[in-house]
Formats: structure tokens, C-alpha cells, sequence
């Protein structure tokens, strides 16, 4: 008898850890390896997928929507949000700042995906942010990008950086 019990604890015990590790697998799946922006003191999001992409270089294709999502911690109290995205193009030994105007995808409170502003301090937000990749980023062009969101006072929230790569659509 004891011998059933130990073989039945074993059993569950096996089919504990494969469902763990599946489910550890699914979430690595879904993660892109980001990192602590240069140019903006705020925090990494607690998670970031840029679909299509774990392991930088994002190969995004010109002229089609990128697709960002993030998930992150309110730090504080606040009405309204914005996402503000530059790409960092070197030249020579110099990282030069260009702006990229996300337009109304911009808006961060219109693209949360589980809430709306005012968010409270302590809430966990989820959010889509979509990025067209215009015609004049040429085939080929490597970048490194930040996306930083900001509160309404210009407050810094959340911010990754992320290197990546125009490809043919």
C-alpha cells in the first residue's frame, strides 16, 4: 500500500514539474529580451513582447504595423499617459536622437488593454502599443529604439530600449 501512495505522490509530483516548466517555457516565449534605457531614468516594464521577437535584433517589416506589448505597474496616481519613441541612429562614434511620432497610437490611456485613466497607484497595465514602420526607415536600417511612457506632468512611468531592424515587408 505504501508503495501505491509513493508511486501516486511521484506521479503528481512528475506532472507538477512538466506543467510548470510549459508554462515557464510559454512565458519566455512571450518575453523580449529589453533593456534599461540610456537616455531616461524609469524602470523596465515587468514584462515586454514585441511580436515576432524574443532575442534582438526585432526584425520589423517596413510598412506593416510593429506590435509592442508591455505590462507594467502604476507607480502613482494618474490621469493620462503618453508613449514617446525615439530611434537612436549611429553615426561614426556618435548615437544620433531621432524622434519618431507615434501619432494617436500615442495615446497610451486608448490602448490599455485591461483598464482605463485615471489608474491608481499599485495597478498592473496592460498595454498594445502599434508602430508603423514608415517607407523612408530603407530596408536594412538598424536602429536602437526607446519607448518611454510619461504621466501627465512629463513623469517618467516605464521605459525599454530595444535595438532593431528594418526587413522587407
Amino acid at each position: 500500500m505504501n508503495e501505491y501512495i509513493r508511486l501516486q505522490t511521484a506521479d503528481k509530483m512528475y506532472r507538477f514539474v512538466v506543467s510548470f516548466s510549459a508554462l515557464l517555457a510559454l512565458a519566455a516565449a512571450n518575453t523580449t529580451q529589453v533593456s534599461q534605457c540610456q537616455h531616461t531614468q524609469a524602470p523596465l516594464p515587468s514584462n515586454t513582447y514585441i511580436q515576432g521577437c524574443t532575442s534582438p535584433p526585432c526584425a520589423l517589416p517596413q510598412l506593416q504595423d510593429a506590435i509592442v506589448d508591455m505590462e507594467f505597474v502604476a507607480p502613482r496616481d494618474m490621469t493620462s499617459m503618453r508613449t514617446l519613441a525615439t530611434a537612436y541612429l549611429r553615426v561614426g562614434l556618435v548615437n544620433l536622437p531621432i524622434p519618431y511620432d507615434l501619432g494617436a497610437n500615442s495615446e497610451t490611456c486608448n490602448h490599455l488593454t485591461n483598464a482605463s485613466c485615471p489608474v491608481a497607484a499599485g495597478q498592473t497595465l496592460g498595454y498594445t502599443l502599434r508602430m508603423f514602420i514608415e517607407a523612408f526607415f530603407p530596408v536594412g536600417t538598424e536602429v536602437t529604439v526607446e519607448f518611454r511612457i510619461v504621466d501627465q506632468s512629463n513623469a517618467p512611468v516605464v521605459c525599454v530600449r530595444v535595438p532593431i531592424r528594418i526587413v522587407s515587408p
